[in-house]
């Protein structure tokens, strides 16, 4: 991750906000963790972690022009006179420099978790304020405890907004991690079984999310979904926190933000909204109810940080369904299949109930031949999993779902509960049914791949985008 090139920090700012020791003067136009990604001019912080020791990587950064490494000790095969940032600990070097970062910025800062979308809407962020004025938003899903104060110690000096993503799978991560960001809106996506092992109901889900709520600052903001059936609990918890500000968003009457109509596009959808009493037509160029409810959370934020909520909206025609993520490609089959082409819906990186009942139900909204679902395990979903994964049966059946690919273990319970004529293939692991998948393609098929990261599904998505070539 690197910022603008630019003076981002001094050898002296960082000395004072990590009580560190400087081998000499430099300044930093950005900061890294990966040697592989770095820029020249990037400060490396040497991470120590289960597999891998940032230090073992210093000369390697040097060599690649880092202006500094940011250690714990001297690393080996370094020079004593190596442009060295001497720290007790370098996770709490890190974390020292986003809560510095944090105190020095006059940013409007808009912080994001949920049990699903959390990317996706962090994303439309970056696009609405990104038309307001300069943005800084976490890459990626950069929302864990190292994510988290890297993102905040690249927010640039003169930045107008930031969007920081904030995740977690257990009780007080999330709370830790507000703590750095401190945002004036918090942003809730959704609440869904996601990290059931960990959590075991859907409120102690919901209150581990509520978390966000204790970091905003007075004054501030709480975001709830009006949709879901935590919102009550939801706003519960931001009370106790003492957020006095609790606005809604969803298809709900009375939601702050409310979606009154959409109409699927090629490549996206027209909105039609109410936003803070304002009527708000707009077009975004991604499908589905999930990414128009988000929408509107987003442009909810925008209407809260005192931003222009038209222009802001105008701008998510710009947006597009990200990598893993609802993203969409054409394959091209060969002749002696009969041409033609095939869509799919890239939906590889995630999945939980919620997060699939959604996806189904994009791919039961496409016009297709054939509508093709490609699914993995949904993981960490302790005692229930079994269950979840054959409550999708249903979905399915909703979306006139014409073939059914499975993998995975938990994925049996599901491909049981099917009835024959919706029956693809089954497979212990995604490679068992790639090409099962990629022989089955047809002109004008819409094919869905979704699954847990774990489930490997992207071995899926690489199959097809192989197959004949994509366009």
């Amino acid at each position: 991750m690197t910022a603008p090139m630019s003076s981002l920090w001094t050898s002296a700012e960082m000395e004072a906000a990590t009580l560190g020791r400087a081998t000499r003067a430099f300044e930093a136009t950005g900061i890294s963790i990966d040697t592989r990604t770095l820029r020249p001019g990037d400060l490396f912080v040497a991470l120590k972690g289960e597999a891998r020791d940032g230090h073992d990587f210093v000369k390697a950064a040097l060599d690649a022009k880092a202006c500094a490494a940011l250690v714990a000790r001297q690393p080996e095969g370094v020079n004593d006179n190596a442009p060295l940032l001497t720290v007790a600990h370098t996770q709490r070097g890190l974390e020292d420099l986003g809560r510095a970062s944090r105190t020095r910025s006059n940013a409007k800062i808009i912080a994001v978790t949920g049990s699903a979308g959390k990317t996706t809407t962090k994303e439309m962020l970056r696009y609405a304020f990104g038309a307001l004025g300069r943005t800084h938003a976490s890459s990626a899903s950069y929302n864990n405890h190292w994510g988290v104060p890297l993102s905040l110690s690249l927010l640039p000096r003169d930045a107008q907004y930031g969007v920081f993503e904030i995740g977690m799978n257990h009780f007080g991560e999330i709370r830790s991690l507000v703590g750095f960001v401190r945002p004036h809106v918090a942003l809730v996506t959704a609440i869904a079984p996601a990290h059931l092992e960990f959590f075991g109901t859907c409120e102690a889900i919901a209150d581990a999310k509520s978390e966000i709520f204790e970091g905003i600052k007075p004054g501030g903001a709480a975001l709830l979904p009006s949709d879901s059936p935590y919102t009550d609990r939801l706003a519960a918890r931001a009370r106790q926190a003492g957020v006095a500000r609790i606005l809604t968003f969803g298809e709900k009457m009375g939601s702050d933000a409310r979606l009154v109509a959409m109409d699927e596009t090629d490549g996206g959808m027209k909105i039609e909204s109410e936003i803070l009493g304002r009527p708000v037509h707009f077009r975004i160029g991604a499908p589905g109810a999930h990414i128009a409810r988000n929408a509107l959370g987003a442009l909810l934020a925008v209407g809260e940080a005192e931003g222009d909520v038209l222009n802001a909206a105008a701008a998510l025609s710009q947006f597009s369904a990200l990598k893993g993520r609802g993203a969409r490609f054409t394959v091209k089959l060969a002749r002696e299949i009969g041409g033609g082409s095939a869509e799919v819906i890239d939906e590889s990186y995630n999945a939980n109930p919620a997060s699939m009942t959604a996806a189904l139900a994009l791919l039961g909204s496409a016009k297709a031949r054939r509508r093709i679902a490609v699914l993995g395990d949904m993981l960490e979903m302790g005692p229930q999993g079994t269950a979840h994964h054959a409550a999708l049966a249903s979905d399915i059946a909703a979306a006139r779902v014409d073939l059914v690919f499975a993998n995975g273990a938990q994925m049996q319970a599901l491909w049981d509960a099917l009835p024959q004529a919706r029956r693809g293939a089954y497979g212990a692991k995604s490679s068992d049914i790639a090409s099962k998948v990629t022989e089955t393609l047809r002109d004008g098929d819409v094919v869905l791949v979704k699954g847990s990261l774990g489930s490997r599904m992207a071995v899926i998505v690489d199959a097809l985008k192989a197959r004949g070539g994509s366009a």
